[in-house]
């Protein structure tokens, strides 16, 4: 699926559509550069998992952790990882594809080696001066 978003509440709609085909176990990896709309798709995620805490990037904590109604949601930055070593050591293997959590990672390329084999989603985001280019896919 492909959505040109042309403001902020748009890319927030266009995650909580895709958000709400989410399945416990499932792992978003999210690819966009900086001011691609990362977190604000992730807001719209998160919504539909019926999280109602506000939602910031992780990028220094690697990691924040939200209750929802449908299933936990953990949002992970990797950009400050360099392997998936340090992802194991910061604990985010315990959270990738566990049953009752649905896990958002940017940058997700520096852990690769510690993303689960299944439920793998994949969203590409892309920024134009006019708005966001948002693509999801989920890969066999």
């Amino acid at each position: 699926m492909e959505k040109f978003c042309r403001d902020e509440n748009a890319t927030v709609e266009f995650g909580r559509l895709f958000g709400a085909s989410l399945a416990g176990g499932d792992v978003v990896l999210l690819r966009g550069g900086l001011g691609a709309g990362k977190t604000t798709f992730t807001k719209g995620i998160a919504s539909a998992l019926g999280v109602s805490a506000e939602i910031v990037s992780p990028t220094f904590v690697i990691m924040n952790e939200y209750a929802g109604r449908r299933f936990r949601l953990c949002h992970i930055d990797a950009y400050r990882l360099k392997n998936g070593a340090e992802g194991a050591a910061a604990g985010l293997d315990e959270v990738l594809g566990e049953r009752e959590t649905v896990c958002v990672v940017e940058w997700y390329d520096n852990i690769r080696e510690i993303l689960p084999a299944r439920n793998l989603k994949r969203v590409d985001a892309e920024y134009s001066g006019s708005g966001r280019l948002i693509r999801t896919e989920a890969p066999s």
